[in-house]
C-alpha cells in the first residue's frame, strides 16, 4: 500500500512537468520571435529551414538494443546557431521539435512538449555559448582551438539540456527513477550530438570560403554519410542475426542434450516414486493424527456447547493460581461459584434446544464481565465457575459478582420467548490457606447453597462457619447413604380422622431416622440433604413401599379396616421421575394393597412448578385408581384457573392457617374459602395442625371433613398405630385420646411433615 501511495504521488506530476516545460518553451519562443531581425529570415535560412524540418528530420536510424532514433536534424540546428545566432536556431528547433512529435505521437501535449524541450535545450546551448565565447557567429572566427571547444560545449550543453528535460519527464510518466530513465534511453546516444556539433562547424567553416549555396551540396554528403551508416547499422544488424542464429542453434543442441538427461533423470526419479509417494503418505497421516491429537486436546479441557474452558482446564489454572498465592502472599486470586436459579423449569417448558442457547448466551455475557486474565468456565450443566487471578483487592470480586448477576437478570430472547433468569453466587477468596483446587471448588460451591438457601438471586461469601457447617452436611450425607443400606429409617404414621364422624379415616406415613450414634434424627435435618443428593428418590420408594405394605397387613387381619387410607408424601425429584407410573403399579402388585386405598400427597409449589407437565402425570397417577392430594395448600401459587383442571381428590390446608386460626380473624376466613372452594369443586378437605378443641370446633363448624394433628396424635410407630386401630377407630375422638391411644411419652418426636 505503502509503495502504491508512493508511485501514484510520482504519477501525479508528469501531467504538471509537461505543461511547464510547454509554457517555458513558448516563453522561449516568442522571446526569440521579439528579437530576431527580418532581415536574417533571409532564402538561405528558409532553405536551411526547409532542409531542417521536411528532410533531415525525416531521416532516422533507430540504434539496435537502445530504444532511441539518431536524426541529423541537430546537425542543421547547430549550423543556425552558428550562422544566425541564437534567436533563428530557436526558431529553427521549434518548428522541428513540432514536425517530429507530429510525426511520433498523436497527443497535443506530447507533441508541444517534444517541440518545447527542443526550444529551451537549444536556448541554454545558445547561453552558453554567448557566456563563454560571445556571440554564436563570431565563434567561426576564432582559432581552431577555440572553434573544436565551441563545438564541444555545443554538443555537451544540448545534449544535457535536451536528454535531461525529457528523462525527467520520463521518470515522471514511467514511475522510475531519473537516474535510470536517462542511463537506459540517452547515456549512449552524446556520440551523435558531438559528431552533429563537429558537423555543423565544419559546415559554417566552408560556408565562408565557397558560399551558402554551395554548401547545399553537403546535404547529399551528409544523406550519403547517413545511408552509409544505415547500411553500417544494417550489418551489425545481419551479424547479430546470424549470431542469433548461432545462439539458438547451440541453445537447441543445449536443449537436446538437457532433454536427454531429464529423460535420465526422470527414469531415476520413477525409480524412487514409489517410496517417495510411501514417504508422502506417512507424513499426511502423520499430519492427521497431529491435527486428531489437537481436536482433542482441545476437546479435553473445553466444553463442547459453549466453547468455555471446563473443569479440567480451570484446575489446571487454579492449580497455578495456588502456586503463585504460596511464592508471593501478595497475590490475591478469588473464585466465582454460579448456578443459574430455575434453569430446570426453562429447560422443561421450551425444550432442550432453548436450555442450550439460553447456556451459550450466559456464557458470551459472563465473558464480557472478566478481565483478559480471568477464566471462565463451565462445570456441566447449569454450574460455572469464574477465577480472578491476580486482583489488587477483594472487593473486586464482589464488583465481578454484582456485575454478573445483573447481566443475568437482563431478559434473553429464546427462539421468540423472552425468558428471565438468575443466578446464586458463592464466593471463595484465597485468604484461605488452600493446597488443593477442589477445595477451593468444594468451598465456593457450599457458599453457592448458602446463597439458594437464603433466596436465591445473590451472592454469599464462604466463611468457616460455613466451612463447618459443610463438613457436617458432608457427614451427615455419608451417614444418610449408609442408613439407608443398614435399615436404619422407620416409618412412622400420624392418625388422620374424620371430623363429622369423629373416627380414624386413615394415616400418613412420614419416615423417621434412627441414628446408632445420634439417636432420632427429625427429618427437617436429612430431609434437603436427601433432596440435594438425590437419594430421596430411594428413600420415597421405600417409604411407599413400606407403608402400603403396612396397610395391606392391617386390612388383612381385620376387613372391618380396609375402609383406612394410607397418605403417602411424593418428593419433587420422585414426581418428576420418568418411571414414577411403573414403580407405583409395582409397588401396589408387590404389596397387595388396593389401589383406592393409597392417597398420593404433593406439595403445591411442585405441581404449580410447571402446570401443564402436573397436569398430565396427575391424570396419568389418577388413572391406576390412586387418590391425589395437594399438600401444604395455601402456601405456594396455586391459580384457581388450574386448580379445577387437576384431577385432584382432597386439599390439606396448610398448618401455617389452622394454628392461627380465631374467631372472625383473617385466618380463618382463609380457610372458610378453602374449604367452600373445595367443596365447590368436588374435593375433599384435611386441616393440618389440629392442637386444640377450638381450632377442631372451628373446623366442624366449616364441614372440614378431616383433621390431623396432635390434638389426635402425634406421629407413632407401626405398633402403636395398630393397637390404635383395634382399640379406637369406633370410638369417639375426644380430648383425652393421647391418653386413651398412646402414652405422650412414649413419643418425642416433633412433627414435620
Amino acid at each position: 500500500m505503502e509503495l502504491t501511495q508512493k508511485l501514484v504521488g510520482r504519477q501525479r506530476f508528469a501531467s504538471p512537468y509537461q505543461w511547464t516545460i510547454v509554457v517555458l518553451g513558448a516563453i522561449v519562443l516568442c522571446s526569440s520571435v521579439a528579437h530576431i531581425s527580418l532581415a536574417q529570415i533571409d532564402m538561405r535560412f528558409l532553405l536551411l529551414t526547409f532542409v531542417t524540418v521536411i528532410i533531415s528530420s525525416r531521416l532516422a536510424v533507430k540504434v539496435p538494443r537502445i530504444n532511441t532514433n539518431i536524426t541529423i536534424s541537430d546537425t542543421f540546428i547547430f549550423l543556425a546557431l552558428l550562422l544566425y545566432g541564437g534567436d533563428a536556431a530557436i526558431l529553427l528547433a521549434t518548428a522541428e521539435g513540432l514536425c517530429s512529435g507530429a510525426r511520433v505521437g498523436k497527443k497535443l501535449r506530447t507533441i508541444l512538449f517534444n517541440s518545447a524541450v527542443m526550444s529551451c535545450s537549444t536556448m541554454l546551448t545558445a547561453q552558453a555559448v554567448n557566456l563563454l565565447f560571445g556571440h554564436p557567429t563570431t565563434l567561426l572566427r576564432q582559432t581552431f582551438p577555440v572553434v573544436l571547444m565551441g563545438s564541444c560545449v555545443i554538443a555537451l550543453v544540448q545534449y544535457f539540456a535536451n536528454t535531461g528535460i525529457a528523462a525527467v519527464g520520463m521518470s515522471f510518466k514511467n514511475d522510475q527513477p531519473f537516474w535510470k530513465m536517462w542511463s537506459e534511453n540517452f547515456l549512449w546516444i552524446s556520440i551523435t550530438y558531438f559528431a552533429g556539433a563537429g558537423a555543423a562547424s565544419l559546415i559554417a567553416s566552408s560556408v565562408g570560403m565557397v558560399g551558402f549555396y554551395a554548401m547545399l551540396v553537403a546535404v547529399p554528403i551528409i544523406s550519403i554519410l547517413y545511408f552509409t551508416y544505415y547500411k553500417y547499422l544494417e550489418d551489425i544488424r545481419a551479424t547479430s542475426a546470424q549470431a542469433e542464429q548461432s545462439e539458438r542453434a547451440r541453445a537447441e543442441a543445449e536443449r537436446a542434450r538437457a532433454e536427454i538427461e531429464r529423460e535420465r533423470a526422470e527414469q531415476a526419479e520413477r525409480h524412487v516414486e514409489e517410496l517417495n509417494q510411501h514417504i508422502a503418505e506417512q507424513e499426511r497421516i502423520s499430519r492427521e493424527l497431529e491435527e486428531s491429537r489437537e481436536h482433542f486436546r482441545h476437546a479435553a479441557f473445553h466444553d463442547a456447547l459453549t466453547g468455555l474452558p471446563n473443569r479440567a482446564l480451570l484446575i489446571d489454572h487454579l492449580k497455578l493460581s495456588i502456586e503463585r498465592a504460596k511464592l508471593h502472599h501478595d497475590h490475591l486470586f478469588a473464585v466465582l461459584f454460579l448456578d443459574l436459579d430455575r434453569f430446570k423449569n426453562i429447560n422443561d417448558s421450551l425444550g432442550h434446544v432453548a436450555g442450550d442457547q439460553l447456556l451459550i448466551t450466559i456464557a458470551r455475557r459472563l465473558e464480557e464481565c472478566l478481565r483478559p486474565t480471568d477464566t471462565v468456565a463451565r462445570l456441566g450443566g447449569d454450574e460455572f465457575a469464574i477465577l480472578l487471578d491476580g486482583l489488587n483487592e477483594y472487593d473486586h470480586a464482589i464488583q465481578v459478582a454484582e456485575r454478573a448477576q445483573r447481566e443475568l437478570m437482563r431478559p434473553f430472547n429464546l427462539n421468540g420467548h423472552e425468558v428471565y433468569t438468575t443466578a446464586s453466587i458463592g464466593i471463595t477468596l484465597s485468604t484461605t490457606d488452600y493446597d488443593h483446587p477442589e477445595s477451593v471448588l468444594r468451598d465456593a460451591d457450599t457458599a453457592m447453597y448458602r446463597a439458594k438457601e437464603n433466596g436465591k438471586a445473590r451472592y454469599e461469601l464462604f466463611d468457616k462457619v460455613m466451612h463447618a457447617r459443610a463438613v457436617e452436611r458432608l457427614q451427615l450425607e455419608n451417614d444418610l447413604r449408609r442408613a439407608i443400606e443398614r435399615q436404619e429409617f422407620h416409618v412412622y404414621y400420624q392418625p388422620i380422622v374424620s371430623l363429622d364422624a369423629d373416627r380414624l379415616a386413615g394415616f400418613e406415613a412420614l419416615v423417621r431416622w434412627e441414628h446408632p450414634e445420634r439417636g432420632f434424627i427429625s427429618p427437617a435435618e436429612f430431609i434437603s440433604t436427601a433432596e440435594e443428593t438425590g437419594l430421596i428418590v430411594e428413600l420415597g420408594q421405600w417409604v411407599l413401599h413400606e407403608a402400603c405394605r403396612q396397610m395391606h397387613e392391617w386390612q388383612w387381619q381385620n376387613p372391618a379396616h380396609r375402609h383406612l387410607m394410607m397418605s403417602v408424601n411424593l418428593s419433587a425429584k420422585q414426581f418428576t421421575q420418568p418411571d414414577l407410573l411403573g414403580q407405583i403399579k409395582r409397588t401396589l402388585s408387590e404389596t397387595g394393597l388396593d389401589p383406592r386405598c393409597l392417597k398420593l400427597e404433593i406439595t403445591e409449589s411442585v405441581v404449580m412448578e410447571n402446570a401443564e407437565t402436573a397436569s398430565t402425570m396427575l391424570t396419568q397417577l389418577r388413572a391406576l385408581g390412586v387418590h391425589l392430594s395437594i399438600d401444604d395448600f395455601g402456601t405456594g401459587y396455586s391459580s384457581l384457573s388450574y386448580l379445577h383442571r387437576f384431577p385432584v381428590n382432597t386439599l390439606k390446608i396448610d398448618r401455617s392457617f389452622i394454628s392461627r386460626m380465631g374467631a372472625g380473624d383473617e385466618n380463618t376466613e382463609i380457610v372458610r374459602t378453602i374449604i367452600t372452594l373445595a367443596s365447590n369443586l368436588g374435593m375433599k378437605v384435611i386441616a393440618e395442625g389440629v392442637e386444640t378443641l377450638a381450632q377442631l370446633t372451628l373446623l366442624k363448624e366449616m364441614k372440614c371433613e378431616y383433621g390431623q394433628g396432635y390434638l389426635f396424635s402425634r406421629p407413632i410407630n407401626a405398633e402403636a398405630a395398630g393397637l390404635l386401630i383395634l382399640r379406637g377407630y369406633k370410638q369417639k375422638v375426644e380430648s383425652s385420646v393421647e391418653d386413651k391411644f398412646l402414652d405422650a411419652s412414649q413419643d418425642s418426636f416433633v412433627y414435620v411433615n
